[in-house]
């Protein structure tokens, strides 16, 4: 390790932010929401990142064909009425950040193996740009729209509306379950049992979709310590 690189060498060595989420994770797309506002603010300053959208499921062991929602969501609380009265809050911390929820449309709690590993597949072969329109799709199809996103065709339609064309011979296929599982193993070692969790240059920083100043000045702080010490990445999962 040098600590003499240039600063623009070592600002790029410390870009990459990494967002371990989970597709039916309300609070995943409202951080997601305010992790752009983030990014904007640090564009202004002249930062810039990579954003890497990475596994964590929540009911790891969900079935494949998923469950019933307004059962899963009366065993996991209690009742239905309690279930829909943090729905109410989601919903409003939603719009708060410009986000609809209809929750009312919901009729599954899936299992998101398959969603992960087209969010993968999507980084691996169309880069940051086109995991984000993935991601963004699978959070607006779930929340918004109420569709089954561990229905293999639902999800290659999402694909295929951001451009992925081969979103279905690739699920089809089965590639990458053993490495989503993998990440999301690892990500359990570390210590992360929350998400939305964010990452960067390796380094988990904080959980939860606190607001955008709040991320900005933490990925400061965070550029500004990691930068001092000579820009150590070490790899997340």
């Amino acid at each position: 390790m040098t600590t003499e690189a240039p600063p623009r060498a070592a600002a790029a060595a410390l870009s990459r932010i990494d967002v371990v989420s989970d597709a039916i994770c309300p609070w995943c797309w409202i951080g997601k929401r305010h992790l752009e506002g983030a990014l904007a603010r640090l564009a202004d300053e002249g930062e810039r990142f990579a954003v890497r959208w990475r596994p964590f499921q929540l009911n790891p062991d969900m079935p494949r064909e998923g469950v019933e929602r307004s059962a899963y969501r009366a065993a996991k609380f209690g009742s239905i009425e309690r279930s829909s009265e943090l729905d109410a809050q989601v919903a409003a911390a939603g719009a708060a950040a410009g986000l609809e929820f209809r929750f009312d449309r919901q009729r599954r709690t899936p299992n998101t193996v398959d969603a992960h590993r087209l969010i993968r597949h999507a980084g691996e072969i169309g880069g940051a740009s086109r995991q984000d329109a993935v991601v963004e799709g699978l959070f607006r199809a779930y929340f918004q729209d109420g569709r089954d996103i561990g229905d293999a065709a639902v999800l290659a339609e999402v694909a295929s509306e951001t451009g992925l064309a081969d979103a279905a011979a690739f699920l089809a296929s089965g590639d990458g379950a053993a490495e989503v599982r993998a990440e999301d193993a690892g990500f359990r070692r570390l210590g992360i049992s929350g998400v939305p969790s964010f990452a960067l240059a390796g380094h988990v920083l904080f959980s939860g979709a606190v607001p955008a100043e709040r991320m900005a000045d933490a990925f400061r702080r965070a550029l500004a310590i990691l930068r001092e010490r000579g820009g150590q990445e070490p790899e997340v999962g």
